[in-house]
């Protein structure tokens, strides 16, 4: 089983937002200082974006590849694949993600109506109401 990270959309503010940032793009690439020590296991797996403090979306890993500058690519598919939320607390860079611990893939026609606020659903998470 590949390997998942997740990220923080820096920037977006809404799913539109995000959402415009794959419209119209062939390639998609997001830099990072240092190259993940698990990079390997990582291709093939996702990279899930972080939104108000939840999972919302995610884009397959295609590969890694260092920069001029010294730093790292991370290629994504220039597909946005939309996730059943999940809580997740905002962190700075990036985090590993087992397969088991990611959300399912919402299925072309499920509707994930109004979804919950990231915040109010790790609160209730965490009182086991969720």
């Amino acid at each position: 089983m590949p390997l998942n990270m997740t990220k923080i959309a820096f920037g977006a503010k809404s799913w539109e937002d995000l959402a415009g940032w794959y419209e119209d793009r062939q390639e998609i690439r997001l830099t990072t200082r240092y190259q993940p020590k698990r990079h390997e296991e990582m291709i093939g797996g996702s990279l899930y974006w972080i939104l108000n403090h939840a999972l919302v979306a995610r884009s397959e890993i295609l590969g890694f590849e260092q920069t001029p500058e010294g730093r790292w690519w991370i290629h994504l598919e220039p597909k946005l694949t939309r996730v059943h939320p999940q809580p997740k607390r905002a962190h700075q860079g990036w985090r590993y993600l087992k397969e088991d611990d990611a959300p399912k893939d919402v299925a072309d026609g499920d509707d994930i109506g109004d979804a919950m606020p990231g915040k109010m659903m790790g609160k209730l998470q965490r009182l086991g109401l969720i």
